[in-house]
C-alpha cells in the first residue's frame, strides 16, 4: 500500500511550533542533541543532519565537522540559519523532504537523525534515503522517543500516540521497527540502542551501514 504523504500538514504544525519551540525542547533534550552529535561525529566529519529544526543540536558538533542540516518546515529553518551564524561547523541548511534527500549516493560520514524518524510519513522510505547518502562504514544516530513492545508504559504509550500526532509528537514507535527494517535491508547493523536523559525516557540507536 502507498504511503500518503500530508507534508502540507506537517509544515503547518511545525509553523506553529517554531516560535515556541526552543523554549520548550532547548533543555529537556539538550543531552539527547549533544550526545546526538558527538556520536555522529565520531563517525566522520562529513554529517546530514535530517530534521535540524531550529538548529538547537548545531552548537554540539565539533568544529572541525562539515554539517549540512535539512527540514521540511522554513520556518524551522529560519530559527536555524539564525543560531548557525558563525558556526563554521555548519556548511549548509536547506529547506528537503526526509525521504527525497537531494544528495548523491555516499556523501557523508554519518548522519544524524535528531526526534524526526518517528513523525515522517514513511520512517522505513526517510533512513534508505539516509543509507543511500551515507558512505559504507558510516553511521546513522537516532535520538527519539523509542518504545518497547510491550508492558504498562507501552500500552499507555499505544493509547495516547493519537493525541500526540496531533501536536506533532510521537509516543508509540517501536525500537523493533527500526530493528526489523535493518534485517530486511540486511546492509545494516544496529550497533547500540542507549538510554537518554532524563531516566532513558528517549533513546539513541546507532546504526552502521556494512563496507
Amino acid at each position: 500500500m502507498a504511503v500518503q504523504y500530508d507534508l502540507e500538514g506537517q509544515k503547518r504544525v511545525y509553523e506553529r511550533w517554531a516560535p515556541i519551540y526552543d523554549k520548550v525542547y532547548n533543555k529537556l533534550l539538550s543531552d539527547a542533541h549533544r550526545r546526538t552529535a558527538l556520536g555522529a561525529a565520531a563517525a566522520g566529519p562529513d554529517i546530514l543532519e535530517v530534521g535540524v529544526g531550529t538548529g538547537l543540536v548545531l552548537r554540539y558538533y565539533p568544529a572541525h565537522c562539515r554539517v549540512v542540516g535539512v527540514d521540511l518546515s522554513e520556518h524551522m529553518l529560519r530559527k536555524a540559519q539564525e543560531k548557525a551564524a558563525g558556526m563554521r561547523q555548519v556548511v549548509g541548511l536547506a529547506s528537503m523532504d526526509a525521504c527525497r534527500l537531494g544528495f548523491p549516493d555516499g556523501r557523508f560520514d554519518a548522519v544524524a537523525v535528531p526526534f524526526v524518524i518517528t513523525l515522517v510519513p514513511d520512517p522505513e522510505g526517510a533512513l534508505d534515503e539516509c543509507v543511500r547518502v551515507l558512505r559504507p562504514g558510516g553511521e546513522i544516530v537516532i535520538s527519539s522517543k523509542l518504545s518497547g513492545d510491550a508492558g504498562p508504559v507501552a500500552r499507555v504509550e499505544e493509547a495516547v500516540a493519537p493525541l500526540m500526532k496531533r501536536v506533532g509528537w510521537s509516543s508509540a514507535f517501536k525500537i523493533s521497527r527500526v530493528e526489523a527494517w535493518a534485517r530486511r535491508r540486511g546492509d545494516i547493523d544496529v550497533l547500540e540502542v542507549a538510554p537518554l536523559f532524563p531516566a532513558g525516557f528517549f533513546k539513541l540507536m546507532r546504526l552502521k551501514k556494512r563496507t
